[in-house]
């Protein structure tokens, strides 16, 4: 049998778990519920700033999209560590710092790799 600390924290969870399984499948099956359901032609065309389209919108992109997107979000996910730090300077303000210098130091240097590796060059077909 467990204590009862522990029993109370593993419902605290439980609770928070169904609260949050709750919170993403009501509006899911609300918004099934409330959308109106269309087919025929028109329902299988892109739309693309009310204009008409030209040829397939299944066209491949070039990889390079992609690589700027992964740099993004690598980037932009490291910038969320920073917050965190930029608020727990204490006592100790010029360590803390020394610290986020030399991480974003490393964050630095894989740009410098991407850019010698020529990520960042376009190559346009003509």
């Amino acid at each position: 049998m467990l204590p009862k600390e522990l029993m109370t924290d593993f419902l605290a969870i439980a609770f928070f778990l169904l609260v949050g399984v709750v919170f993403a499948v009501v509006p899911i099956i609300i918004s099934s519920l409330i959308v109106k359901r269309s087919a025929g032609a028109k329902r299988e065309e892109t739309y693309e700033s009310g204009m008409q389209t030209i040829g397939s919108a299944w066209i491949q992109f070039t990889v390079a999209y992609y690589i700027y997107a992964l740099i993004f979000l690598a980037f932009d996910v490291d910038v969320l560590y920073l917050f965190p730090v930029a608020l727990a300077y204490g006592k100790y303000a010029l360590r803390d710092l020394v610290e986020v210098t030399i991480f974003v130091g490393i964050l630095s240097l894989a740009i410098v790799y991407a850019w010698c590796k020529g990520v960042f060059e376009w190559e346009t077909k003509r």
